[in-house]
């Protein structure tokens, strides 16, 4: 007697794939399109000649290499004008509030936004005071103050300006999440953040988030940062920084930052100008019709 077993029956494991982009993207010719509208912008207040853009976030999500990163994509060649945070050491590298100008490439020309950078938030007292981003958002924080995690900056600072025109005031406030760790950050660091993500709302500042080290967090997109649109692991991860944050996915925008690269990359180029181009306009429709009071 033949005694016949049934196979197995394995279910295949599922695709890490969408089967359409949800996001869409032109890869061939966006660049060139995002390069062109970003040299043509200017802000349409009279009253702000340059747009501000402050980035914070955790220490080591890498804000200092996002504004690198643009940097490098306006030029067309690698900078590294902002000291990216080293992995290895336990604080942030970034200890001053530093505003840095991009610059066009005819002499003393200079694209009409600005990125400032500010130390990492920790979730001990190290990092950056909640109240000092606060007065950053007010534009009472001069570029170049260093920050003293267990004391916020008071009027009689010879870096304090008791003053602030809509020039100076934050136009425009941008979270740098890393992807990779996520769904794993110190939750007084989200308190934070969400803490100064309502103070800003409330002042009526446009908020994106800027989502780095996909290639870490996608095997799928470390392969093909093509992909980015199409990986399932890459849009859970926005979605995690939506619901920690409250910000739309819409207005979240996956990137890989140069890190290794010695040339640049026209994918990672697109999608760091994509970003660029969405956070100006954003600055841009919330300071046009505002009238300084001052």
């Amino acid at each position: 007697m033949w005694l016949f077993k049934n196979p197995i029956q394995t279910t295949p494991p599922p695709s890490p794939e969408f089967r359409r982009p949800w996001r869409s993207m032109d890869w061939n010719e966006d660049k060139q399109n995002l390069l062109t509208a970003i040299n043509r912008f200017k802000p349409k207040n009279p009253e702000v000649g340059t747009l501000r853009i402050l980035l914070y976030g955790p220490q080591g999500a890498g804000k200092s290499s996002v504004f690198n990163s643009v940097d490098s994509a306006l030029k067309g060649h690698i900078t590294t004008r902002a000291l990216a945070h080293a992995v290895e050491t336990d604080h942030s590298f970034t200890v001053e509030s530093k505003t840095y100008k991009v610059k066009k490439d005819s002499p003393d020309s200079y694209f009409p936004f600005n990125f400032t950078d500010i130390a990492g938030m920790h979730g001990e007292d190290r990092g950056i005071h909640r109240d000092d981003i606060i007065k950053l958002l007010n534009g009472h924080i001069n570029s170049g103050y260093t920050f003293n995690p267990l004391k916020p900056i008071t009027e009689e600072d010879p870096e304090y300006n008791k003053n602030p025109t809509l020039k100076d005031r934050i136009h425009c406030l941008v979270a740098v999440l890393p992807a990779n760790t996520v769904s794993m950050m110190d939750e007084s660091i989200i308190r934070q953040m969400l803490d100064v993500r309502k103070k800003a709302r409330d002042l009526g500042i446009p908020q994106v988030i800027i989502m780095t080290k996909v290639d870490e967090s996608c095997p799928l997109v470390k392969d093909d940062l093509k992909k980015i649109y199409t990986s399932k692991k890459i849009k859970q991860k926005m979605e995690v920084c939506s619901i920690k944050l409250g910000i739309p996915v819409s207005c979240i925008y996956p990137v890989k930052n140069y890190h290794e690269e010695r040339a640049i990359d026209d994918t990672i180029d697109i999608l760091i100008l994509d970003a660029l181009k969405n956070i100006i306009n954003f600055a841009d429709e919330s300071v046009e019709d505002q009238v300084d009071s001052d």
